[in-house]
């Protein structure tokens, strides 16, 4: 049946031609924006999670600017402490140099306060942005340590950061001193240890211990001969009592610790502290030797006391009374006089220490710098990863687009000559009224 007033041809063909023109509006969308998914509309589920992707890497364009700069300052604290290493190597042969005694040793010490100075001047100028790495002399918690910020971590529970900790390396030549007076180093409970032929060895075991900045750790020692053949009890002794002053302390064997020290720290500090005041005062180690074992200070002794109430009484104390101040790493430079025999002869002990403190230092920074760059490449690389999955996830295919846009065309052609033909068929019942 033909109808003047309904015709289903035209209908057809408009829709026909209204979804054509609703593809090629999409298709030229996609073109214009390189997009399939181009907002929310398109495709809601894909969007937000692209858009979650897209603030990823954002962030993490943030953490690679912070990790080059955590690795520029690394780099310099590294570069410095290898510098000092090279300068503490050569006033070590100048102290070897000073071993003869047919040599001036004004002239050589001269030297010496000359590369001590520099090695001062390299420590100060190792600073990057503002930030020193080779010194740590501040009491303020938090201060001992920087963290770079690494990654962002993403989980079902929200996103955290995630820093790489570097840890300060005080190089400094200041020296360390504690006051007389403002208390006594009382030693606690437990923290005496008795050496005799019944014990011949004992440890602190510091990691029960709070370690805190500012705080004086010390070790004190008495010494009793029962029979008076064994040992000399006053070269085995620097306190009188177990209540040990701070005078006492300070000349002694004492450590103040610096932020970001832990209970290893002090144990290496004091144990090294003992063995330089036991070569420069000639101590049998064979009758009393402190080290540090896996950051617990061991006593020890290897002969046998010749009466069993000989002993040497070992304390562990300390204190945070005002007075306190942190000394340099380095501090014992300002101790090597070569000008005299004895003074040589202990130079070349101290300088060893030295060293391996500076080696130590160079070596901390030098594996903390290549961690940030690993995580620096990884970054990059997870970077990529993640534009391309974006790119995967929202990206128009421009070869199909391409495709479907010739086809597109051909078929609105079509479809507008589909919609004349559908509109000039009523035309053809005037005929039938002739």
């Amino acid at each position: 049946m033909s109808s003047i007033l309904t015709n289903n041809g035209a209908m057809v063909a408009l829709q026909t031609l209204k979804s054509i023109n609703a593809g090629m509006a999409q298709t030229q969308s996609e073109i214009s924006t390189g997009k399939s998914v181009a907002n929310a509309k398109d495709n809601s589920a894909v969007w937000a999670i692209s858009k979650v992707m897209e603030a990823d890497v954002k962030g993490f364009k943030g953490i690679t600017d912070s990790l080059n700069l955590g690795s520029s300052t690394v780099a310099v604290a590294r570069q410095a402490a290898e510098t000092v290493t090279d300068l503490l190597t050569d006033i070590k042969g100048k102290i070897v140099a000073a071993q003869e005694e047919n040599v001036d040793r004004d002239k050589i010490q001269t030297d010496i306060n000359a590369l001590r100075d520099q090695i001062g001047a390299v420590v100060g100028a190792a600073q990057f942005n503002g930030l020193n790495l080779l010194q740590n002399t501040d009491t303020t918690a938090g201060t001992g340590t920087i963290n770079v910020l690494a990654s962002l971590d993403r989980s079902d529970s929200g996103v955290s950061a995630s820093d790489i900790t570097v840890k300060k390396q005080d190089l400094g030549t200041q020296q360390q001193t504690i006051a007389a007076s403002g208390g006594t180093f009382t030693a606690a409970a437990a923290t005496a240890v008795t050496i005799n032929n019944a014990s011949s060895s004992g440890s602190f075991d510091l990691s029960s211990v709070t370690i805190t900045a500012g705080t004086a750790y010390s070790v004190t020692w008495d010494g009793t001969d029962a029979d008076s053949n064994s040992f000399a009890p006053a070269t085995y002794t620097n306190a009188t009592t177990a209540g040990t002053t701070r005078a006492e302390a300070a000349a002694s064997i004492s450590y103040v610790a610096r932020d970001g020290d832990t209970a290893a720290d002090v144990a290496k500090a004091l144990a090294t502290a003992y063995s330089k005041h036991a070569t420069d005062n000639s101590l049998d180690t064979d009758v009393l030797n402190i080290t540090n074992v896996n950051g617990a200070l061991t006593v020890s002794k290897s002969n046998t006391y010749a009466d069993a109430a000989d002993q040497i009484n070992v304390r562990f104390s300390s204190t945070a009374a005002p007075g306190n101040v942190i000394g340099g790493g380095l501090a014992d430079l300002a101790n090597i006089n070569v000008s005299t025999q004895s003074g040589v002869d202990d130079a070349l002990t101290n300088i060893e220490g030295l060293i391996q403190t500076a080696i130590d230092s160079a070596a901390s920074f030098g594996s903390v710098q290549g961690r940030i760059e690993t995580q620096a490449k990884f970054v990059t690389g997870l970077t990529d990863a993640l534009k391309s999955g974006i790119g995967t996830l929202v990206d128009a295919d421009m070869e199909e687009t391409s495709a479907r846009l010739q086809a597109l065309q051909v078929q609105q052609q079509l479809g507008v000559q589909a919609l004349s033909i559908a509109n000039q068929a009523p035309q053809s019942l005037l005929s039938l009224f002739r």
